[in-house]
């Protein structure tokens, strides 16, 4: 049962909108976590590949 994010009442699944305020509930709250971890790893991969490109581009030689 998904809670409202701004009056944390409970509200039946697959609802769109609060019973109690109307404000749309969220979509996927239970996939919060795989979603956060999926960011995480992109983020990890995107930082790996910015490194190797400036390990690449920057010069090796500064004297």
């Amino acid at each position: 049962m998904p809670n409202c994010l701004y009056c944390q009442q409970q509200n039946p699944p697959k609802q769109a909108e609060c019973d109690n305020c109307g404000m749309p509930l969220p979509e996927h709250a239970d996939s919060a976590p795989e979603r956060r971890q999926r960011r995480f790893m992109w983020f990890c991969i995107w930082l790996t590949v910015f490194c190797g490109a400036m390990i690449v581009w920057l010069p090796r030689h500064l004297f």
